[in-house]
């Protein structure tokens, strides 16, 4: 099967936990299509779940009238996801978390979604919308290759 550049595909999710994994499992196949190799395969997965949670929990506050939609565009040797939700939006995180902390219990243990979707990816950009016109968006990019930093 050849895999057209270009090719999008669109999952419209309700904002409810769970209903990542529909998102993780789209992203996963279009990879496989791709040619991803397993290892950058789960890396989107963990991703793109990520970024989904953060959008219901934080964009959306749970409500599951409120659908985060899920782009994957097929580029090539990448893919790009934008997940999108109706929040007002996130700045990328400043700094990294104190992961020594939050594995003592110094510090609580969540807050490293970000953290992680950073280090899975090869690109990620955190976009704010104004939440009621604008959509505000999570924009991830990962490459067949992973880039060496």
């Amino acid at each position: 099967m050849t895999v057209t550049s270009g090719s999008k595909v669109e999952v419209r999710l309700p904002s409810r936990l769970g209903f990542e994994k529909v998102a993780m499992s789209t992203a996963a196949g279009m990879a496989k299509l791709m040619g991803f190799t397993e290892d950058r395969i789960e890396d989107l997965k963990t991703a793109v779940a990520e970024a989904c949670i953060n959008a219901m929990e934080h964009g959306n506050q749970m409500n599951a009238s409120v659908p985060v939609s899920v782009v994957l565009s097929m580029k090539p040797n990448e893919l790009e996801v934008k997940v999108m939700d109706n929040g007002t939006g996130m700045e990328s995180p400043a700094t990294p978390p104190d992961i020594d902390r939050k594995m003592s219990g110094e510090e609580e243990a969540r807050g490293m979604g970000m953290f992680l979707i950073q280090n899975l990816v090869d690109e990620a950009e955190w976009v704010s919308g104004t939440g009621t016109d604008e959509q505000s968006f999570v924009r991830l990019v990962i490459r067949m290759n992973k880039e060496s930093e």
